[in-house]
């Protein structure tokens, strides 16, 4: 197939949502949706009132319509609730969910990735995180039941996903080993039936990682292996693998990245497989030097992150587009603030979880769930904690009260980020806003006279259109 230059970053939570992906699709590029949370958004986007109408349309395409009216019927709530009610919940991923939550994460990605192919014939993926594992099986299937065209995930070794997404095209049940701290591993089971309707069209796999060591796991030790790469450097956002070696920080606190954390391209290449370069390359010079040591091309987020299309709330794009226009946005790399123990970028705004203040003043609870950790209890059971969670249940949970320090929320901070944070007793949730080393220069892709630029001016600019004047 002819594969993209350009992958648009699959940036969470409903950063990278489907209007971003489509926009990125229809200019021949890889667009990607987030399908991080997709089954929260999905309720959260239908308690506001489906602006627009996109997810009735979406959710009338669903190929068992009695699924996608119960949901519409459970939550949609007619010209939005109220700005300071909370919004309802549903059910927390675990390794045994229920009917309701499954057929919720199936149709919420089908639903995502449906609008984002939608007026095209382009390609469009979806990304994951490995270290989000309950619900990743129904995830896929209902990415692939809207005939997703690539499937991306890192944040640890996805050596599972591509005999899962084998066996989904195949209509056949499969199941994921889940990781259990202080026992075995247990599978989470799934069983595609209830849902075919047709075969299923099986989505490229491709591993985001940080070193050919694992892409060598991936490439030749994994039956079957992954279909290509994207080689994701320290200064891209989000969750950063660790350094190799003893972790040392630097003055500011952040981890320190050397010479053995830098890619070897050789090594890439001799893998016979396409990949893609990440982390800082938002420019058509970056590009042609990916090109240059045998890339495909590269994988751009940061600059689209902040795009009109994508889901960030307008107000926070103004802030950071502005800070960046007077040399003053900046990423910190919190070698601790994600529950996952990965180092996490974190930008600088004032009112954000940035702040140390707001965090502390935040009343620590964890209502969402995705990034819970799965561990044994002392009768033999499968029990849940998360080190962002109130510190009392943490403990009572057999926790390690030095796991709980400098812990952010990450998943209510990103709901919030989007426009659809969780509000508790009149206390709307504070923002957390991820993005890469390259946020200093978003306003490189301002046209002259613009305070806002959209996915074709970054798109124009990584692939060579020059803009009239340079910032």
């Amino acid at each position: 197939m002819n594969y993209p230059r350009i992958i648009q970053g699959g940036m969470g939570v409903a950063v990278s949502a489907w209007p971003l992906a489509n926009a990125v699709a229809k200019r021949g590029q890889l667009g990607v949706i987030s399908g991080t949370g997709l089954d929260t958004i999905l309720t959260r986007r239908l308690q506001l009132g489906d602006i627009g109408g996109h997810m009735k349309e979406a959710l009338a395409h669903f190929p068992v319509p009695e699924m996608a009216e119960r949901i519409w019927d459970h939550y949609y709530i007619e010209g939005g609730k109220a700005h300071d009610a909370p919004f309802k919940s549903k059910p927390l991923p675990a390794v045994k969910s229920g009917k309701a939550l499954i057929e919720l994460t199936v149709v919420a990605n089908f639903v995502e990735v449906w609008l984002a192919k939608r007026g095209h014939t382009g390609l469009v993926g979806i990304n994951l995180l490995e270290k989000i594992q309950l619900p990743t099986v129904p995830s896929l299937f209902g990415a692939m039941l809207a005939d997703v065209d690539f499937v991306l995930m890192g944040a640890g070794i996805p050596r599972a996903i591509p005999r899962v997404l084998d066996d989904l095209a195949s209509g056949n049940p499969t199941e994921l080993m889940i990781d259990v701290t202080g026992g075995e591993p247990v599978a989470t089971h799934f069983d595609p039936k209830p849902f075919m309707v047709r075969e299923l069209k099986r989505p490229k796999f491709l591993a985001i990682v940080s070193s050919a060591s694992l892409a060598t796991i991936l490439a030749r030790k994994v039956t079957p292996p992954a279909d290509g790469f994207v080689v994701e450097g320290p200064t891209a956002g989000g969750h950063n693998a660790p350094p190799r070696g003893p972790l040392q920080l630097s003055e500011r606190g952040e981890p320190i990245y050397g010479e053995r954390d830098q890619p070897d391209y050789e090594k890439f290449r001799e893998l016979g497989l396409p990949f893609w370069l990440a982390g800082s390359y938002g420019t058509h010079e970056r590009l042609k030097e990916a090109l240059t040591v045998g890339a495909q091309g590269i994988q751009v987020g940061t600059a689209f992150a902040f795009c009109e299309e994508s889901g960030i709330t307008p107000d926070i794009k103004a802030q950071v587009i502005q800070r960046s226009l007077e040399h003053h946005a900046k990423v910190f790399t919190d070698p601790v603030a994600s529950p996952t123990g990965f180092p996490f970028k974190v930008v600088d705004i004032p009112g954000s979880t940035s702040d140390p203040v707001v965090v502390e003043n935040r009343k620590r609870v964890c209502d969402l769930g995705y990034l819970r950790e799965t561990y044994q209890t002392p009768d033999g059971k499968i029990g849940y904690r998360c080190p962002g969670e109130d510190v009392d249940d943490y403990l009572r949970k057999g926790g390690d009260i030095e796991a709980t320090k400098g812990r952010i929320c990450i998943c209510n901070g990103l709901m919030a980020t989007v426009g659809m944070g969780q509000v508790r007793e009149g206390v709307h949730e504070p923002v957390l806003v991820t993005a890469g080393d390259d946020v200093a220069n978003v306003c490189r892709y301002l046209k002259p006279g613009q305070s806002t630029y959209s996915a074709d001016d970054v798109l124009d600019l990584l692939l060579g259109a020059t803009l009239a004047t340079s910032h």
